[in-house]
């Protein structure tokens, strides 16, 4: 059995997004320590989405229906096949499936993608937040009907072991230290909490998974999740305001994505759109 190609997709784009998202630090870090920690970071995140990348294009390229649904790729790098390449640089905005906190700037909430210097509270917060989820996912796909994608969530769960503690060692930093560290952890989790509500509205891709046993009811995992976030929101002395359980909710990961991932995909696919028939 294999997972469907558009669960394969959101998986990937996550860990892309915010992996990209996360090398944005790479020597702008606090201390040397920490810009060296996000590289890391973002290296097994991407190695992440380039192995479900991979697992992607292997069933696009078996399958006539769907080569055909990803045909307006092939020429991409005038390769005749989908490859982890085309699926990361040549799909535009509005095909990727992250969710949408993945994509958001380091920084609190701005009118457009206006100018702020980064904050790294928001970065610590974002990334507690998702490792959370994503140490739950990887060990519940261990045991995935898709053998393929069983293996590489072992591969990740290893990673996103070391990647939670991180974050969650900095945010009780931050939130149990000076007045100004706590402020601005606060309002990061004030920030980023709402999105955090998409994970729990599964689209299609990942019911369909859930349903044929290749991927994780999504929604089991709420319990658990709420218990990491709030084991640690606690030791960080940090407020965690219930949040609404009706109105909008974030859509990325259905293709409908605020707007800073259109300035994140360009300044990541400028290059291979200049060159798409380079090789090195």
């Amino acid at each position: 059995m294999k997972a469907p190609v558009d669960y394969l997709l959101h998986l990937a784009d996550n860990a892309l997004v915010l992996g990209q998202r996360n090398a944005e630090w790479c020597g702008h870090g606090p201390i040397l320590e920490e810009d060296l920690a996000l590289a890391n970071n973002s290296l097994d995140l991407i190695g992440q989405a380039r192995l479900l990348y991979q697992h992607a294009a292997e069933q696009i390229n078996g399958d006539g229906a769907l080569a055909q649904r990803f045909a307006h790729l092939q020429g991409a790098r005038q390769e005749g096949r989908i490859t982890e390449d085309t699926l990361a640089y040549f799909r535009d905005t509005a095909e990727f499936r992250n969710h949408t906190v993945m994509e958001l700037p380091h920084h609190g909430p701005l009118v457009g993608y206006a100018v702020s210097e980064r904050d790294y509270a928001v970065t610590i917060a974002r990334n507690f937040l998702v490792s959370a989820l994503m140490v739950l996912v990887w060990d519940r796909l261990q045991t995935s009907k898709d053998a393929q994608l069983a293996g590489i969530a072992a591969k990740s769960l290893k990673e996103v072991r070391y990647h939670l503690p991180h974050a969650s060692d900095w945010l009780v930093r931050f939130g149990d230290g000076t007045e100004e560290s706590h402020r601005r952890a606060q309002a990061a989790v004030d920030h980023l909490l709402p999105f955090c509500e998409a994970f729990w509205q599964p689209g299609p891709a990942e019911r369909a998974a859930a349903q044929d046993g290749s991927g994780v009811d999504i929604t089991t995992l709420r319990e658990p999740w709420n218990a990491l976030v709030d084991e640690t929101l606690s030791e960080a002395t940090l407020t965690r305001h219930d949040q609404p359980h009706e109105g909008y909710v974030a859509q990325g990961h259905v293709g409908v994505h605020s707007e800073h991932l259109g300035f994140l995909l360009a300044e990541m696919q400028s290059l291979a759109r200049a060159h798409p028939t380079a090789v090195w």
